[in-house]
């Protein structure tokens, strides 16, 4: 009696290369199905593009905007009012220290001197202040907190720190204004989470609808697998790698349209920003958001095809 030979039994390594290569072959082969129909693919990508332009858009504003609010951090300046028994040497010291509080980022020292000269030169009253025989200005200690970002709360308890000293006599800072323009930040970043979030959304059902007239154009070659026993998924990969390339593709043309963007209007802003004596340089996408782009708008492409293809595929059955 003659023993079968049994085939020797793949490896695992072996079994992954082979589903890496058949996952290679279906990817290109999807790009090769979007070339051919370059019209059609060129009109779904453009429509990708511009929506993730205008997400990107909205993205890069919120950004810019919290660069010159970053810019009016002095608006968190806190003026430390010391008594006016307190001398200079004195005060230098008390700067030292507060400048070693974790709150702190910096501290500017305004003698006496100094701060009778910006009177004088901006209160208009010059000559009437020369009559005075004492300077009744006291010694002002300018108090940067560390965070941007720092709550009104927080401000709140480094004033109360500050003021505790025995030097101090009062600390003050506009808190309206600071509650406004995080208010404002806060509002905007929602605002700008909600647009994107509708936007992506947008994408998805745009990549599906894609997918789904691509569906039924190869409506029959899906029937034909599903009758040599193809499964969902194999039937799904051509599809979903279709909707990886056409999200790719739309991320990079996407890139390009917000650079060009902020080209355009880069000029503009700084003219307009130096005739207020200030600089400022509009903010492009950093490589890291470059690439968290792309991403996304891959990851959405696939999203909206295997979205649709969920459904569809189990509505063709071989009869």
């Amino acid at each position: 009696m003659v023993k079968r030979q049994r085939k020797p039994q793949k490896s695992v390594i072996e079994i992954f290369k082979i589903y890496l290569l058949e996952h290679a072959r279906v990817l290109f082969a999807s790009l090769g199905r979007i070339m051919k129909t370059p019209f059609t693919s060129l009109m779904t990508v453009l429509v990708l593009s511009v929506t993730l332009t205008l997400a990107g858009g909205f993205y890069l504003m919120v950004k810019n905007i919290q660069q010159l609010s970053g810019s009016l951090e002095t608006s968190n300046q806190i003026s430390v009012f010391l008594k006016t028994k307190v001398q200079e040497r004195e005060a230098k010291t008390l700067a030292a220290t507060i400048k070693g509080l974790p709150e702190v980022v910096s501290v500017k020292l305004i003698g006496k001197r100094q701060a009778m000269e910006e009177f004088k030169a901006y209160s208009g009253f010059g000559d009437a202040l020369e009559a005075l025989d004492n300077n009744p200005l006291p010694i002002v200690l300018q108090v940067l907190p560390v965070a941007k970002s720092m709550d009104a709360a927080a401000i709140k308890r480094l004033m109360d720190k500050l003021e505790r000293y025995p030097a101090v006599d009062f600390a003050q800072l506009d808190m309206l204004w600071v509650k406004r323009l995080q208010s404002i930040s806060a509002l905007l970043q929602r605002t700008v989470m909600v647009l994107n979030s509708l936007l992506a959304v947008a994408i998805i059902f745009i990549m599906g609808n894609t997918i789904r007239l691509e569906l039924q154009n190869r409506r029959e070659e899906v029937l034909i697998a599903k009758l040599v026993g193809a499964t969902h998924a194999f039937v799904q990969r051509p599809f979903i790698y279709t909707g990886f390339w056409l999200g790719l593709f739309a991320g990079v043309l996407a890139w390009i349209l917000i650079t060009l963007v902020v080209f355009v209007l880069s000029e503009p802003v700084e003219n307009i920003a130096s005739l207020y004596q200030g600089q400022f340089e509009l903010l492009f996408l950093s490589l890291t958001e470059t690439l968290g782009l792309l991403a996304l708008s891959a990851l959405l492409g696939v999203l909206g095809a295997w979205a649709v293809l969920f459904y569809q595929l189990r509505q063709i059955r071989p009869a």
